[in-house]
């Protein structure tokens, strides 16, 4: 399969999912919502039974079926049910605009930037993206994982309607196993808040960052905890103050969840970051093809 035709399939957190054969190839969500994104006219296979109200849906012989994406990039859920059609799994399915129509720097007016000509080291998951999930005012609410909504990895540039975002899945993923890890050390949060997720490139030269960065993949997210809503990381060790021994502790609450099983393979970039003028203190947390920490 090429790199353009490849299925991205989020695996994420929540409780089982029962007897709802859901799967792609070996991969089974272990949540009542996962995402996926495809390309238009894009044809899948999954397993299971399901209903859709969009694109081309042919049930198989063998369980699974086939679902053939519409030609028009837009949001597209698919609602995959049980053999008794008593329980349910939704997939969020994106139909991307592929990354060929951007016209210079640009997607439908939104100014996305270059990305560099060759991929660092030669690695795959720095070629350019295969396209872009068109956000409007309508889909920005969507749910992308169980606790993550699609506006939260926007990227911070100035412009209207339509934005567009790359998500990489396994970010998806790594948030809901991170999220579900500091809930159970004791530190309440219904969701991070995502300081900074995806950057266009061009948004990310601007702030001086060097050209290959995670974030300009969908793959890296700026987080902290903020559960009393001021926009800051929450008094985590509860000093009084919010600082930078913050950070340190959701980094530690972090790093002492990488071995396990589930975050194999998604350990990726960590690193704490003190506040400034601009920011309070924050982790930052990438996939990538190796183990980064500072």
């Amino acid at each position: 399969m090429t790199f353009l035709a490849l299925l991205y399939v989020t695996l994420l957190l929540g409780p089982p999912v029962g007897d709802v054969p859901v799967r792609y190839r070996s991969l089974v969500p272990h949540g009542r919502l996962s995402t996926f994104t495809v390309l238009p006219g894009e044809t899948v296979t999954l397993e299971g039974a399901a209903r859709s109200k969009a694109g081309r849906l042919v049930p198989l012989a063998d369980g699974r079926f086939e679902w053939t994406a519409p030609s028009i990039p837009g949001f597209y859920p698919i609602q995959v049910m049980d053999p008794n059609q008593r329980d349910s799994v939704t997939l969020q399915v994106f139909v991307m605009v592929p990354y060929a129509q951007l016209r210079g720097e640009y997607v439908n007016g939104y100014r996305i930037g270059r990305y560099p000509a060759r991929a660092l080291r030669g690695l795959a998951i720095y070629a350019p993206p295969v396209g872009f999930v068109e956000v409007t005012a309508a889909n920005q609410d969507v749910l992308v994982s169980p606790h993550f909504r699609l506006k939260q990895f926007l990227c911070k540039q100035a412009g209207g309607y339509p934005k567009y975002v790359v998500l990489d899945e396994r970010l998806l993923q790594k948030l809901e196993y991170l999220l579900e890890h500091a809930n159970a050390a004791g530190y309440r949060a219904s969701t991070f808040h995502v300081m900074s997720g995806y950057r266009t490139p061009a948004y990310n030269l601007s702030l001086g960052n060097v050209p290959y960065s995670r974030h300009t993949w969908g793959a890296a997210a700026d987080i902290f905890i903020d559960e009393d809503g001021d926009g800051r990381m929450d008094d985590l060790n509860r000093d009084g103050i919010s600082d930078v021994r913050d950070a340190e502790v959701l980094f530690s609450v972090f790093e002492s969840a990488t071995n396990a099983p589930a975050l194999q393979g998604l350990i990726g970039g960590m690193g704490k970051y003190r506040p400034t003028r601009a920011h309070g203190p924050f982790v930052h947390v990438d996939v990538r093809d190796r183990k980064a920490r500072w």
